[in-house]
């Protein structure tokens, strides 16, 4: 019978949980819509103000109101990938098959010097 190598368990191959999953979400939802709101203020003061290059910063606003908070429901509803879709999940895989085994106990050395033995 021929044993697997033994590939220690790593308490950083754990994923997150779900509720560290959904504050990390919710973070960068309010920063982004923070954002938005950032972009509607600085528009209006650089209407109110009749700023130079206007026609250059509010073009720049107008974009951030409507391309930010598309993103930001975006970004709040994704999930992590998968663990087999990650990258670094299968470069790690590999890298584990190349570990060379670890070696084994005492009794488990004499049932292999007497298995082996013709």
């Amino acid at each position: 019978m021929k044993r697997q190598a033994y590939q220690p368990i790593l308490i950083t191959d754990a994923s997150r949980s779900q509720d560290d999953q959904l504050r990390t979400r919710q973070r960068r939802y309010i920063v982004m819509m923070s954002i938005r709101a950032l972009c509607v203020v600085v528009g209006a003061i650089l209407v109110g103000a009749k700023a130079p290059l206007l026609w250059l910063w509010l073009p720049l606003c107008a974009v951030g109101m409507v391309l930010i908070p598309w993103l930001a429901v975006l970004l709040a509803n994704d999930r992590p990938p998968k663990e087999e879709h990650r990258i670094g999940a299968k470069l790690r895989r590999t890298h584990l098959d190349e570990t060379p085994p670890r070696a084994l106990p005492a009794e488990e050395r004499a049932h292999r010097v007497i298995d082996a033995e013709p």
